[in-house]
Formats: structure tokens, sequence, C-alpha cells
């Protein structure tokens, strides 16, 4: 089956005791067993969870995966996998990524006697000169938040299976319709099903794919042991919003690249971050790694910080807010927000200043988004700062 109809009907067969089309919310946390030893498959909902086990079923299919496991957010998603390190080892992480991702390295991680390095995220051979005999994960995401750039699976893959190292791919911004790292070389994908997966911005989840069974069944021993699970409402929020998951990106990436062509016309507008434009440098690595380009933009602004402030305050379709990838569309000042956790000095030399917005584009109308945009725009005219 191709995606957009294992996306609706993977994991997701009609429940065997009434028949129901839509898998059920299974909202209890034990199952009574027959007799000792005689259970039907779950003991204890931290455990498992038949409408979890659904979506589990359902997004390892979306992402080639032999094997899903679903957790109650993405930071949770993240810390099973680094459950995996042990004190001495290293992980080798791309420079421009996820203000949480960095936190957990540096304020949780390193203190446990584990090192983390980073290195530019789009220079392969910065890989190779960095990774060494201890490195046991080289952590990239593809496209990066918020500057979207792209890093070369493959490759990095290559390098990384030469040194015994596991290569995981943060896949929010593109989600399994626009690429599948499995498939690349990568060997463990880590999600915030937060994000395009669930699509509608009212659930909080993560997912942690995998063809390596070693993995999968640390992994999930970890699930189990610390209990980051969804619930099974959760979980049932998820699978509804991922039935949708290939019609929806279709339209976000259709809104992004009209919103960053705009954008990249415009005077108030030094720089615009989106691997859909020609111009963007990865954007031939884009076009053979990715089905298209998604539906985030970021760009940096002409002027201050306080003109910045006044461009948000006057967006009447955007909304300011953090988190990305559901229908509606939103605005986000990476520096105060996403990546507020990383020191300031860190953040400029990385490219997130003060003055770079992220957009998550969403399903609505293009005409109204770049109509939005244009007015917020032309109330400051940072152009003649």
């Amino acid at each position: 089956m191709k995606f957009a109809t294992r996306a609706i009907h993977a994991g997701q067969e009609p429940d065997p005791s009434t028949g129901a089309t839509i898998t059920p919310i299974f909202q209890t946390s034990t199952y009574t067993q027959a007799g000792l030893g005689q259970n039907k498959g779950y003991e204890y909902s931290r455990t498992g969870n038949p409408t979890r086990t659904a979506l589990e079923a359902c997004l390892a299919s979306l992402e080639n995966a032999h094997y899903g496991l679903a957790f109650s957010s993405g930071m949770a998603a993240t810390s099973a996998i680094l459950s995996l390190l042990r004190p001495g080892d290293h992980v080798l992480s791309c420079d421009d990524l996820y203000g949480g991702s960095y936190r957990i390295f540096e304020k949780v991680m390193r203190p446990t006697g584990v090192d983390i390095s980073y290195v530019d995220a789009r220079d392969v051979d910065a890989y190779a000169a960095a990774i060494r005999p201890e490195t046991k994960l080289v952590w990239i995401e593809t496209p990066t938040n918020p500057l979207l750039t792209l890093v070369d699976i493959a490759a990095v893959a290559q390098i990384a299976h030469a040194h015994n190292a596991l290569v995981v791919v943060d896949n929010t911004f593109a989600s399994p319709f626009l690429q599948q790292p499995l498939d690349l070389g990568a060997d463990i994908i880590v999600h915030s099903t937060t994000k395009y997966i669930n699509g509608h911005s009212d659930v909080v989840g993560g997912a942690v794919l995998t063809n390596d069974r070693g993995a999968y069944e640390a992994i999930k021993f970890y699930q189990n042991a610390a209990g980051g699970v969804p619930s099974p409402f959760d979980a049932w929020l998820t699978l509804r919003g991922v039935k949708t998951l290939a019609v929806r990106m279709r339209q976000h990436c259709e809104n992004a690249r009209r919103v960053a062509s705009f954008l990249a016309g415009h005077p108030n507008v030094e720089r615009v971050y989106y691997p859909g434009l020609e111009s963007h440098p990865d954007h031939a690595l884009a076009r053979r790694q990715m089905r298209d380009f998604g539906g985030m933009v970021s760009f940096a602004f002409k002027g201050k910080r306080e003109d910045v402030d006044t461009f948000v305050r006057g967006l009447k379709v955007f909304a300011l807010a953090e988190s990305l990838g559901g229908i509606e569309s939103l605005c986000c000042h990476p520096a105060s927000m996403t990546h507020g956790s990383i020191p300031a000095e860190e953040r400029e030399k990385r490219g997130v200043t003060d003055t770079l917005l992220r957009l998550s584009v969403g399903i609505e109308d293009a005409d109204d988004l770049i109509a939005d945009l244009e007015q917020a725009l032309a109330r400051v005219p940072v152009a003649a700062h």
C-alpha cells in the first residue's frame, strides 16, 4: 500500500470485539487475566495499551520501520534514545538543532559523564573529523530547527557506521511523508508527534522508529521502566491526526513555497531560509533527499528586536506561539522561545539572532497568509534602519 493509504489503515484494523471501524480508546489502566500468566497481550497500560499499539504500528509503517514506540512527548522520546548512553560515551550532533535537544544534551547528559560535540550541520567532512572511537550516537536534524539547513543523511550514516555509531535523525520538520531517513541509512528516527504527525495542535506526543532490534528492545525497556507514555486518548488523537498527514503536507508545502517567495522579494527581509528556494545552498540535496520542501520558513528581519516585536504584534492570521506543524499558521521568535535555553553568545554564533523569525505555514488560503505578512511588515519601515 502507498503512504496515504497506510496512514489511514496501517495498524488500524476493525476492532475484533465490536467491528468498530475506528480504533477505540481503550481507557483502562489494567487488564483482567483468566489465570496466572493468561493474558491477552496486555497487563498494565504503562507497559502496553491497544490504542497505543495501533499508533506505534501505524507510525512504524509510515517510516518503513519494523519497530515503533510512542511517548508522551518528543523530549520523552529523545530521553529514551539517550538512555542507550553510558558515562564516557560521546554524542556528535549537528550545531543547528532544537533548543530542547541542546538543553538535554548540556544540562542532563553532560553532567552524567556523556560528552557532546557539535559540527556544522551541512559539512560532511566535519562529521568525519569529529567522530571518535567512543562516539555512540550521531544526532542530526534535517531540515534543522530553525535555520532549515539540510544534512546529507546517507553520507553521514556512512561515516557513522564505519565507526560503529548509530545515526539518529529528528524527522519532525519533514515528517515521514516528505522524508524517510531509515531508507537513507539512518538507524533511529525520533519525532515530536505533537507537530505534523498529529497536525492539530491539540496533543503532545513523541515517537521512536527503528529497524535495529537491539536498540528497540533497550528503548522499549526504558519506555516501560521510566513510564513516559501517552494516554490512550492522546494516542487516539494522534491516530486521528495522522490519517490526513498526506493531504495536509501537500498544502503546507504549497503554501510555504508561496510565502517564501513573497518574503524573498520583500525589502524589509534580509534573508529567507527555505530549501525550496533555488537560492538555498542545500536546494539540490533537498530535491534529492525529500519529496517536497516542507511547511517551515524562517527569515531574518531587517531592523532591531523592537521592530520584530512590532511586526509580530501586527499579525492577524499568524499566531505568535511556540510549536509548529498544525493546520493553523504560527510565528515563532526562536531566540526568546524555542531556543531560549541556548546561551545568547552561542545562539548568535549559530545564526539564531534576535531578528530571526520562524514560520510554521498552515493550510489556510495562501493569499490570506501573504496579505497578513504584508500588512504586518508594512507597520515597521525597517528597511530605513
